[in-house]
């Protein structure tokens, strides 16, 4: 858990905050709480550590657009996407993430968008958080952590950073502003944009850009975050028994598909259809 002094943002961070352009009506802050400010206690952890299909399926792919470049001639090889698999070790997921996979690396082997980019950093998707960007300005001070799929270069020596996706999910743009603001201080002075690219569906974003008055804003909004997320933290640390209050429940149908509805006394699913009350849970 952030100590108080140090508050923090990220994509991750601001997409719990505030939702989706389109997602409100399901956006819930508990669910920030239970990831934010009881990861630790057992019960959290274990649902936390239990990676859905879906979240396989992304990790899977990723790691099997690194292995690819590592190994550039299975590109070409008949047999490269059965080399890349078993060193996903996909034999061990289960049937439906096994194909989705499959389909994935069949598709890149066969239009692989990075080869002959100048790739500068490319991640396998497993390397955990990165290293915290500290950006200080005269009113504020927070961590920024932003974790990148791949940067490479355009011939116009234009920086380029790319995040891969899968599934349906539409394009998030504030998670290529985030990007945008890391590459203000991890490559100064470099010209950049940002996009993404579903390699399930094989379908680009436009590029994105942003100029330093909207920088300026970003961060601004962002520092913002950090120091409400901080503050709530706090006033948790402080009277867990508010929990409820600091990180208030949104029920209802989307509480089937939020990985906290076993344990959440607020979830839609814990409700008893015959008296319309909530069944609260006993709690250690």
């Amino acid at each position: 858990m952030s100590t108080p002094d140090r508050p923090f943002a990220s994509y991750h961070l601001w997409s719990l905050v505030a939702p989706a352009r389109g997602q409100e009506h399901w956006h819930c802050q508990m669910r920030r709480g239970f990831i934010k400010a009881r990861q630790h206690e057992p019960e959290v952890k274990a649902l936390l550590a239990k990676a859905t299909p879906p979240q396989h399926i992304g990790i899977l792919a990723q790691k099997g657009v690194y292995e690819f470049h590592h190994h550039l001639h299975w590109l070409t090889q008949s047999d490269g996407v059965e080399k890349v698999a078993q060193l996903l070790k996909l034999s061990n997921f289960t049937i439906q993430v096994k194909q989705r996979v499959l389909q994935i690396l069949q598709k890149y082997q066969k239009s692989p968008l990075l080869l002959g980019k100048r790739i500068i950093q490319l991640t396998s998707g497993d390397e955990g958080f990165p290293k915290p960007i500290v950006i200080e300005q005269a009113n504020y001070c927070f961590r920024l952590y932003a974790a990148m799929d791949c940067v490479f270069i355009e011939s116009d020596s234009t920086l380029h950073i790319l995040d891969f996706k899968t599934g349906k999910s539409a394009f998030d743009k504030r998670q290529a502003l985030v990007y945008l603001l890391a590459a203000r201080y991890l490559y100064p002075g470099k010209l950049a944009v940002a996009s993404f690219y579903n390699l399930e569906i094989c379908q680009k974003s436009e590029l994105i850009t942003i100029n330093n008055n909207e920088l300026a804003s970003l961060e601004s909004e962002l520092a913002n975050i950090a120091y409400k997320h901080q503050l709530d933290l706090q006033k948790y640390q402080a009277t867990s028994s508010n929990f409820s209050k600091i990180f208030p429940p949104n029920p209802g149908h989307h509480c089937h598909f939020c990985p906290f509805n076993s344990i959440c006394e607020f979830s839609h699913l814990q409700f008893d259809k015959s008296h319309s009350m909530p069944i609260t849970k006993n709690r250690s």
